[in-house]
Order: structure tokens, then sequence, then C-alpha cells
């Protein structure tokens, strides 16, 4: 398991320019960018090692030259970025709440893609309203008190939302409750809320003590001799 980064399925995006000047200036301003790595700190929100590309020298209204093309961000938080998807218009700011209720729970991480899930259209809860997303990876955690903690563990859904409106276009990190998956040819979504509690148990094979103190269960393997 990585500790702090992992590398991550890169992707095209925007950069929210006034997270590169402190928020002091350039607001409403993007620059272009690839993500390739992600940072998980406790009690922050994901945040993304950038490689900057220089493509908004090509834009029209863009009068300062290639400035930035290979320059790099470490820990760019993900409320700083917006695919790289045409649309008519920057997604508008999100919350971090919005953005990432749960914030990471350990430096401890492991990145994966569901592969079954991937090509499948994602149904995105964020304040109280129901977005498409596009599913790009997960970040899950480990070796750490809440994330070790069966009734606490959250993992983070890394998507890209579409047809949201004026955040169509955000990028998000939702847990599993706040998420559903969704595909007509190989299951029905089912509708309101499923009849779920979150399991207080840890399941591990020495926890029944009978079995624990028989010595001859323990070892009953193929080698064992028969009595």
């Amino acid at each position: 398991m990585a500790y702090l980064y992992s590398n991550i399925p890169h992707f095209k995006c925007w950069v929210r320019r006034e997270y590169t000047h402190n928020h002091e200036k350039y607001h409403g301003e993007f620059i272009h960018a690839m993500a390739v790595g992600v940072t998980t700190m406790p009690t922050r929100c994901l945040s993304f090692h950038i490689i900057f590309t220089g493509e908004e020298s090509n834009c029209e209204d863009w009068n300062e030259g290639n400035i930035n093309g290979g320059a790099m961000w470490a820990r760019m938080p993900i409320t700083g970025l917006v695919a790289d998807t045409l649309v008519e218009d920057f997604a508008k700011p999100m919350s971090v709440h919005d953005a990432q209720p749960w914030d990471c729970s350990s430096h401890n991480n492991a990145v994966y893609v569901i592969d079954r899930a991937t090509p499948c259209p994602w149904l995105a809860k964020i304040d109280g309203q129901i977005f498409p997303a596009k599913y790009m990876f997960t970040v899950d955690y480990a070796e750490n008190e809440i994330a070790d903690d069966p009734a606490q563990h959250k993992s983070s859904h890394v998507l890209e939302l579409l047809d949201a409106g004026e955040w169509t276009g955000n990028i998000v990190a939702l847990p599993n409750n706040r998420v559903r998956v969704t595909h007509p040819a190989w299951f029905v979504t089912g509708e309101g809320a499923p009849d779920f509690k979150p399991s207080q148990h840890i399941h591990y094979s020495k926890s029944d003590l009978d079995y624990t103190l028989d010595v001859n269960r323990v070892f009953d393997n193929l080698y064992a001799e028969d009595e």
C-alpha cells in the first residue's frame, strides 16, 4: 500500500488559476493540465499532482504565451480541477463538502479501477440532488483508526459530473452511500434508499474461541494424521 502518494489513471483537466496564486487573483481563469497522481492526508480532501500542458496558450483570449507548459504543482485540491470536456461554460466552483463530503482518512492509500463498473453511467447524490457522472477511479484507505473501523470506513470514488447544471465538469470524490452504478444490460437499478446499516463487526477466523483453542481443528490440514 502506498504512503501519501499514488499514481492514478491520468486525465486531462483545467485548473482554476486562482489556486496557483494563493486565491489572490486570476479568479475565473483556467490553465490546462494533466493530473498524474493523488495525495491523501487525514482531515484533508484529495489533492492531485499536476503537470501543466500550456494548451491555454492556443486560446484566443490568452495573451501571455506558453508560460506554463511543463510546470508542475503538487497537492492541488480536488476543488481546483475541472474536467477537460467540451462544454459551453466552465463549471462553477463547488464547496469542499459538496465535492468530497468525507475527507481522506489516512496517509496510506490504494488506487484502483473497478473494471466491471467503469463503462457504466453512475449516479451521484450531491446536496440532495442526483446527477449522472462518469467513473474514473477509486481511492481507498487503511492503517488508520478511522479507515480500519468498519463503521467509519469510506472509500473515495473519483467522478466527473455530467449534466449537472452549473456543476457540469467538476471532479468529485464520493463514498458508496452517495453513488449508484447503473447498467440496464446487467441489472435493474433500484429506486429509493437501500435498507443498509454499516457493520459494527470485524470478521476474522480466530474470533471463535472454541475453534482457536481446539488445536486439532486449527491444524486439521492435508498433512494431519487421522486418529
